[in-house]
């Protein structure tokens, strides 16, 4: 059996255990290891609860079967890459945000050299040591730096804006992806079901809207009616019980009310206008459209601020209600194909 086959075989056993960590069956070691490693994610980082893990492990175990890879990699020949160190700096912001940047490059062939983001390094470590158990090849294909890179032919560096500008100058002569900040938006008509607006805040609420795949603002028409969006999003309500959500509830809130804002605000979630993407924690911009057809130019224009529209029969682009964070293996980040990329470089 060729390396890409064993590799290929070890991410399909990956997901066989997550799944069958995730419906109790085959208990052992490692399964506490699992739990273990939960724990202490959410010791490291006050954002990484115990159920916004488990989706993030449930996702790629729907992703990790044989059906799921195949599909993905049918697109592709990954016999023909070329082998090469990739440098993969890895965000923090939701748990496993990493990892298909991790398995785009083990996958083609080529060894990962990590740096990890400080608020997300227990699960990915975890990981990394199971597919070494998986398959030992992977031992030295795979390593961990807390120094300053080097020794790397391939970048793939994810970050804020300003760090995006110290990767572009710092690994200019080098093959780079460099991810920047991007928001997600919505875009209402006012026909929406309760179950569309219910979904919809699973895409605001989940992981504490801190990933580029949450939504983060609202396209509404002239005289939208909130009283239907707030009360399908009720369900979500209890978010304000999560200390650190809470504490930027607050705090915005009184921002927003010494500067006199006007804001729509339901207890847990403050809407306020406003012609930005980007909402801080426990806020929701908004903003009115009078023509659906412009609108759909403006985000045409500006689709390199965005990561995902969600809609129903708005405008081009759009996914489903309450889809953001179940992306398809070949949904990329920012729209580059890192696996056509890695091939090619």
């Amino acid at each position: 059996m060729n390396d890409h086959r064993k590799i290929f075989i070890a991410f399909i056993k990956l997901g066989d255990f997550i799944s069958g960590f995730l419906n109790g069956s085959d208990q052992n070691a490692w399964h506490q290891k699992l739990e273990e490693a939960i724990a202490l994610a959410k010791q490291e980082n006050g954002w990484f609860t115990r159920e916004h893990v488990i989706h993030a492990l449930s996702s790629w175990a729907e992703l990790l079967t044989h059906k799921e890879l195949s599909k993905w990699l049918s697109y592709y020949d990954p016999t023909k890459n070329r082998p090469k160190t990739v440098a993969i700096i890895m965000a923090g912001n939701i748990p496993l945000v990493g990892f298909h940047d991790f398995i785009s490059v083990l996958i083609t062939g080529n060894k990962a050299l990590v740096k990890l983001s400080s608020n997300d390094t227990i699960l990915i470590s975890f990981i990394r040591d199971y597919l070494i158990h998986l398959e030992p090849l992977l031992k030295d294909r795979i390593i961990f730096s807390d120094d300053k890179l080097k020794d790397f032919d391939v970048v793939i560096a994810t970050g804020s804006d300003n760090t995006a500008r110290y990767f572009e100058y710092y690994f200019r002569k080098s093959p780079h992806i460099i991810r920047k900040n991007r928001n997600s938006i919505a875009v209402l008509t006012g026909q929406e079901s309760p179950d569309d607006l219910e979904a919809l805040g699973r895409d605001i609420f989940l992981y504490y809207g801190l990933g580029c795949r949450n939504v983060s603002k609202i396209f509404v028409p002239k005289n939208y009616d909130f009283a239907p969006f707030f009360k399908a999003i009720y369900i979500y309500s209890d978010i304000i019980h999560q200390h650190k959500y809470a504490n930027n509830y607050d705090y915005n809130k009184a921002v927003y009310l010494m500067s006199n804002f006007k804001l729509l605000d339901n207890g847990f979630l403050i809407l306020k206008e406003d012609t930005g993407y980007s909402s801080p924690i426990a806020t929701l911009f908004y903003e009115r459209y009078d023509d659906l057809s412009a609108l759909s130019e403006r985000l045409t224009k500006d689709r390199d601020l965005l990561q995902c529209i969600v809609g129903k029969d708005t405008v081009a682009g759009q996914i489903p209600f309450g889809s953001t964070q179940r992306p398809s293996l070949y949904d990329y980040a920012d729209g580059v194909d890192t696996v056509d990329f890695l091939l090619k470089t």
